[in-house]
C-alpha cells in the first residue's frame, strides 16, 4: 500500500513539475514578472516536494528489502519467486496505469481545445 501511494506521489509531483516548466517556457518575454516569479516558486517547491518523495521511495525501498527477507526465510523458492515478482511488477503496472491516465487527460484537453477552437 506504501508503495503504491509513494508511486502515485511522484508521479504526481513530475507530473506537476512538467506542466510548470511548460508553462514557464511558454512565457513570453513580455510576460509580467509576478507570473514568472510565481512559476519559478511553485518550480522551487515542486522540486524539493519531489526530492522528498524520492526520499520516502528509498525508505520504502529498504522496508521492502526487509520484509523480503522475512518472507524468504517462509516461503519455498518458487513462492518466493512470485512474491518478488508481484511486488516488481506492481509497481511497474502502477506507473503504467498513471501515465496513460494522464494521456488520456491530455487527449481530453486537447479534445476540449479544439472543440472551443471550431
Amino acid at each position: 500500500g506504501d508503495l503504491d501511494k509513494v508511486i502515485n506521489l511522484l508521479l504526481s509531483l513530475s507530473g506537476r513539475l512538467a506542466r510548470v516548466e511548460t508553462a514557464l517556457g511558454s512565457l513570453g518575454p513580455h510576460a509580467p514578472a509576478e507570473d514568472k516569479l510565481a512559476l519559478r516558486e511553485k518550480q522551487r517547491l515542486l522540486v524539493a516536494q519531489l526530492e522528498d518523495a524520492k526520499e520516502l521511495k528509498e525508505h520504502v525501498g529498504r522496508r521492502e528489502e526487509a520484509v523480503g527477507a522475512m518472507v524468504a526465510r517462509y516461503l519455498p523458492a518458487e513462492h518466493l519467486q512470485d512474491y518478488q515478482h508481484f511486488v516488481k511488477m506492481k509497481s511497474a503496472l502502477i506507473a503504467e496505469q498513471r501515465e496513460l491516465e494522464e494521456k488520456i487527460k491530455l487527449g481530453q484537453e486537447q479534445l476540449r481545445c479544439l472543440r472551443e477552437s471550431l
